[in-house]
């Protein structure tokens, strides 16, 4: 894989610049990193707030040939990837929450945000990206950041040299059965979901159930009273129970 990188000084997204390049038939591998972003975007419509030079902002175009079960994956191999880069730089290894946050203990360290892209050259993943590097966001958001848990100051320019190192092996992993069958065992491994109960708020309800396993498209499956029944959307809160406690 041949990675193109464009570095940003400011940019209102960096989702929204590569998803255009995108639709315009950019080849995979184009890669964009901002220092600041005025109006970055987390899941669910959120803003994803950042300092200058305080996170690693990026999006990365993708285009495996996979189908709609996979696209899930395509996302879980670059935070598999971010994470192994964080383990690398700092010694500090994040743990998964469903679908796509980045975690220590109930502190969020980092976000990704996927949107599927399609144009005359076929359809694309555009992955989005953000790292707490030495700033933890506002003071009201359960978040933290590679400097306070470690006391190791990374720039986003070294984070991403390293993730995109660890992001070739598993890209090549989304190519075949096999390969994706590695990939999502390692998600399941990393994510500090299962075996949790969680509250899923979604849309229009809100349900409560133990947290199983991910299926093979990767939608998270729930234990609801003895009932498996699995999620492709939603949004996670661990919840603490008696036993965890």
């Amino acid at each position: 894989m041949i990675w193109r990188r464009e570095h940003l000084a400011e940019i209102d997204s960096t989702n929204t610049w590569l998803s255009v390049r995108a639709a315009e038939g950019a080849a995979e591998g184009l890669v964009v990193f901002a220092d600041h972003q005025r109006a970055g975007r987390g899941r669910l419509e959120r803003t994803w707030e950042s300092t200058v030079g305080g996170s690693l902002l990026c999006s990365i175009l993708l285009r495996p040939n996979v189908g709609p079960d996979d696209l899930q994956l395509v996302v879980a191999s670059v935070a598999l990837s971010a994470r192994a880069a964080l383990v690398r730089l700092s010694g500090l290894r994040p743990a998964l929450k469903w679908p796509n946050d980045l975690i220590i203990g109930d502190e969020k360290i980092g976000g990704l945000l996927a949107e599927l892209v399609r144009g005359a050259t076929g359809q694309g993943i555009v992955v989005g990206l953000g790292v707490n590097l030495t700033y933890a966001g506002p003071d009201d958001v359960a978040a933290t950041s590679v400097l306070e848990q470690t006391g190791v100051t990374i720039t986003a320019e070294a984070l991403l040299d390293i993730l995109l190192d660890e992001l070739e092996p598993r890209r090549a992993l989304l190519d075949d059965v096999k390969g994706r069958a590695s990939l999502r065992n390692e998600y399941e491994r990393a994510l500090a979901t299962i075996g949790r109960h969680v509250r899923l708020e979604r849309q229009h309800d809100t349900v409560v159930g133990l947290a199983t396993s991910i299926d093979r498209a990767g939608r998270l499956v729930l234990d609801l009273d003895g009932v498996s029944t699995a999620f492709a959307v939603g949004d996670v809160v661990h919840v603490r129970t008696t036993d965890e406690a």
